[in-house]
């Protein structure tokens, strides 16, 4: 008889998941950022965030040890990427203030458009007093957007290219407010003026005349 020569293999680790780990994981924290977004951090138990995902207690353990843990995945493979893209496309955008806007709030409604669970979750763990994730965010994300913007919207007004009577860190603050309230309002709004519906195009091009307008020197 001829011998079998195939390497055994190591035999799997106790409670390890079987089947595709990386999706599992991956369905594990969409359904954190939904229960995140629209029950809030502290509410969202990890049994309910596990039951949304087709997955058990155990799992989320496995993946994540903890709630704060699964917190900080999110923030670290989630948002952060997403923060860190719109950053990009400002740094590329030079110093013409009309630009770095128009740059600014197309990329801003591209990411909230396409992942609708950062909006509610900006108002209730950013925004509203003792959010969860104020503290931890606030000190990695300004950096990256709000003190560039501040920076160069400083320098174009400087050189006479902004409006005098703005304040270039609450022309951030601006920015920021029409960009992101509108899509953590939608439900709101879009109910109360449905009649023609206003698509993403539309809100873009009233928010940059709005600002560009208001802009002028």
């Amino acid at each position: 008889m001829t011998k079998n020569t195939q390497p055994k293999q190591p035999p799997r680790a106790p409670g390890r998941p079987a089947g595709d780990a990386q999706l599992q994981r991956e369905r594990l924290l969409d359904a954190a950022a939904q229960a995140f977004a629209h029950t809030g951090i502290q509410a969202s138990s990890l049994r309910s965030i596990a039951q949304q995902a087709g997955a058990t207690p155990a799992l989320v353990n496995y993946y994540f040890g903890s709630k704060q843990r699964l917190v900080d995945a999110l923030v670290e493979e989630r948002f952060l990427p997403l923060i860190r893209s719109v950053a990009e496309g400002l740094q590329a955008a030079g110093d013409d203030p009309h630009e770095l806007v128009e740059r600014f709030v197309r990329g801003m409604s591209a990411m909230v458009a396409s992942h609708p669970w950062i909006p509610p979750l900006w108002v209730r763990e950013i925004l509203c007093e003792g959010g969860q994730l104020r503290e931890q965010l606030t000190g990695r994300i300004a950096p990256l957007i709000p003190l560039l913007l501040a920076q160069r919207f400083a320098a174009a007004q400087a050189r006479g290219a902004l409006n005098p009577a703005l304040d270039p860190r609450l022309l951030v603050v601006s920015l920021i407010g029409v960009t992101m309230l509108p899509y953590a309002a939608a439900p709101l709004w879009r109910g109360i003026f449905a009649n023609p519906q206003i698509g993403d195009e539309a809100l873009i091009a009233h928010t940059l005349a709005l600002l560009h307008n208001g802009m002028e020197t």
